[in-house]
């Protein structure tokens, strides 16, 4: 009987130190965080860019000596953009590298995949650079998302268009997959706010390369202005097809299509296009010293200019680095969500929103603003605003 309660009382204390109840990827020295990009198939120019921000700021905290003593070891899994390989990165960061929280993961099919693997082993699924609802809705302790969503971004842009030209015929253009639905549906709810309906609605396969028939099918319809559920090379190829058969209209497009490289691989095709988005691209040029500052900070390390995905991953990485510096020393999975839920932030330098979360609120912010491409270089046209 001695024996016994001599081991009880040692298990006890054992647990208490931490031994017996160390939470995954939370070592005395070190913080595991997992990000799967896409760093080989479509958009890999924006993963890239996103692994860079958030190993930038990782860098700078852990040269600072870390959060609460503890240095941000950062691991990378490429999915691709595919799927199926995304489920094994997560596999591989959930079960192998064993990870305390998983952050800014690329793209609406990759997060809808693998966030059901992450919550099965209680992983915090922070941030996704994707703005879909479902990265914060139905509400779930672990899932957080920090910017407005692809939903509500086209309800502004429309709210916004519908004032300037209230007679406009609407079509809409869109990836035929999770993040494409979304803008559909926000296209959809948005007109219907304004008494309109969508005159064409076209889509196209994820990969897809030649877009004659969908931007026949619009010029056919008489469409003035495109909702564009599109990325890089399809928001490329749907304005080049226009500007080839003579489809004069508006393109507006979300934050999936607000990067340099619309207005690069576009050229002249590409100016006037609209793209609602949060976080503003940062040229090496901008008007705000912090900023230029950052940016040449980030050329010097990777020896590249900066893009608004930098900027995303720089942001994203701040927020779980100030939800850690919130919790304190005893970094567990319920004291980090705990923090989370009580989180404030001010915009940020590169204009983005202030955020705020709580128990109940796991969107940091629904505002939006638009911007367009003027003589090759995004121009900011509206202030934020609530759809």
């Amino acid at each position: 009987m001695k024996a016994r309660l001599i081991a009880t009382a040692l298990a006890a204390a054992l647990a208490a130190s931490g031994v017996f109840a160390q939470t995954q990827g939370v070592t005395k020295d070190e913080i595991l965080v997992g990000t799967i990009q896409d760093l080989s198939g479509p958009i890999a120019a924006f993963g890239k860019s996103a692994r860079n921000g958030m190993q930038l700021r990782a860098d700078e905290t852990n040269e600072q000596g870390g959060v609460s003593g503890r240095k941000i070891k950062l691991i990378v899994e490429d999915s691709g953009y595919d799927p199926k390989k995304a489920v094994l990165a997560a596999q591989k960061l959930a079960q192998r590298d064993k990870i305390f929280v998983t952050a800014g993961n690329i793209g609406t099919p990759i997060a809808m995949a693998t966030m059901p693997i992450f919550f099965e082993k209680n992983i915090p699924h922070l941030f996704p650079l994707t703005a879909a609802r479902q990265m914060y809705d139905p509400l779930h302790k672990l899932k957080y998302s920090f910017a407005a969503t692809y939903f509500d971004q086209v309800r502004s842009g429309i709210k916004y268009l519908t004032k300037t030209k209230a007679d406009r015929k609407w079509c809409i253009i869109y990836q035929d997959d999770d993040f494409g639905a979304e803008v559909l549906a926000g296209a959809e709810a948005g007109l219907k706010e304004q008494g309109k309906t969508l005159t064409e609605k076209t889509s196209y396969k994820r990969g897809s390369t030649d877009f004659s028939s969908q931007v026949a099918r619009m010029k056919g319809s008489n469409c003035d202005t495109v909702v564009m559920g599109t990325i890089i090379r399809e928001t490329v190829g749907t304005l080049a097809e226009a500007k080839k058969t003579g489809l004069n209209a508006d393109f507006i497009g979300t934050s999936a299509a607000y990067t340099h490289l619309i207005h690069r691989l576009g050229g002249p095709v590409a100016n006037g296009f609209i793209a609602a988005h949060t976080v503003a691209h940062p040229y090496l040029d901008d008007a705000a010293q912090n900023v230029r500052f950052w940016a040449a900070k980030y050329k010097t390390k990777f020896n590249e200019d900066p893009d608004v995905f930098s900027a995303y991953g720089y942001v994203i990485m701040d927020n779980v680095i100030a939800a850690l510096a919130k919790t304190g020393k005893n970094l567990t999975t319920d004291n980090f969500i705990k923090a989370l839920d009580s989180l404030s932030t001010p915009p940020d330098m590169f204009g983005g929103d202030s955020m705020s979360f709580s128990p109940t609120k796991h969107l940091g912010s629904n505002k939006s603003r638009l911007s367009q491409i003027k003589d090759g270089k995004w121009t900011v046209i509206t202030p934020y605003v609530e759809p």
